[in-house]
């Protein structure tokens, strides 16, 4: 792929994810291979760590902090050699910068999982960010914004082949697993889930099998995969991420949620983007239907993640969490029906 396409096909995911739309054309501007990529957003992300050593204050420090966990979480987007390190400098930009922002959040780690919870200890609810294929909990910042100003609390989370764990572990099909691990460590009775992109697979399977699971939305979420359809690009990423390629061929065997979606007893919403349309993917409509309270919202212009529709889901989500976990969150105090 041409360097101009790669940078034009990554556009809205890149500034979703927080990157300062006239700082990603500069930074891209002067990229002359897609090779270039990595080595550029990992520069650009060490600006950030070296404004935040000269900040006046914390604030500054760690504003920059999480800024710079964003360039290097981008930088691993691209095929890169480095990326693993890229992987590990962004999961260490967000610490440092957390530390100084909100001293109270909490790194949690466990097997298969690592992430940060932040927000109020007696909050209403508590909401897991899962990430997809190649995203990390640095990429969902926002999201994560909107559910803590709710009042809600946020466990975002790396989980297997992704983010601080990608060097380490492979993709797994069965990652309703792993959540389950992260509901026992956050000690929580209920949670909420958000999967975003492959993420949203993961979310949807984990509330058809977990019955702590009080609501569920997923963002581009996959229904179902066909391997032999699947572009070259999304195969490559899903080798390098599962082990190789019959690993990966094995793992796009199971994502189908036809026979999981009716288990879904949790309220579910279901955003897809009209021009999110990859072969090989089907998109979350039937999971929507055949869930027993879904929803689904299409975006007519929305792309994969909606990264350029944010006002049309975003705070539709946060709010649509925090009414199924708060008014389920009295309901089970209080012993309603």
């Amino acid at each position: 792929m041409k360097v101009a396409e790669f940078v034009a096909a990554q556009w809205t995911r890149a500034t979703g994810a927080g990157l300062d739309p006239h700082e990603y054309r500069r930074v891209t501007g002067a990229l002359e291979a897609v090779a270039d990529w990595g080595p550029s957003f990992v520069r650009t992300g060490h600006r950030y760590v070296r404004r935040a050593a000269n900040a006046r204050s914390s604030s500054s420090a760690g504003e920059y902090l999480l800024t710079a966990a964003r360039w290097f979480h981008v930088a691993t987007l691209a095929p890169y050699g480095e990326a693993h390190r890229a992987a590990a400098e962004a999961d260490a930009a967000l610490g440092r910068g957390l530390a100084l922002l909100e001293p109270d959040a909490r790194r949690v780690t466990g097997e298969g999982f690592t992430g940060w919870l932040r927000g109020p200890a007696d909050g209403p609810g508590t909401v897991v960010v899962v990430p997809g294929l190649d995203s990390a909990k640095e990429e969902f910042l926002d999201l994560v914004s909107a559910l803590l100003a709710r009042g809600l609390a946020v466990f975002a989370m790396d989980g297997p082949g992704q983010g601080a764990l990608a060097a380490t572990t492979t993709v797994r099909w069965d990652y309703d697993r792993v959540v389950a691990r992260v509901v026992d460590a956050l000690g929580v009775a209920r949670v909420g889930l958000v999967g975003l992109s492959l993420g949203g697979y993961y979310a949807a399977r984990t509330a058809a099998l977990e019955r702590r699971v009080a609501a569920v939305a997923t963002v581009s979420g996959p229904f179902r995969l066909d391997w032999d359809e699947l572009p070259p690009p999304v195969r490559d990423v899903l080798a390098l991420r599962g082990g190789g390629t019959e690993a990966a061929r094995d793992f796009a065997r199971h994502v189908d949620l036809a026979a999981l979606a009716p288990r879904i007893a949790a309220p579910l919403l279901v955003v897809d983007g009209g021009r999110d349309v990859i072969p090989g993917v089907t998109n979350g409509e039937p999971l929507a239907r055949l869930a027993q309270h879904g929803t689904y919202l299409s975006v007519p212009h929305g792309d994969h993640l909606l990264g350029n529709a944010r006002p049309d889901w975003l705070p539709l989500l946060a709010d649509r969490m925090q009414e199924a976990l708060v008014e389920g969150g009295t309901e089970a105090r209080t012993g309603a029906p």
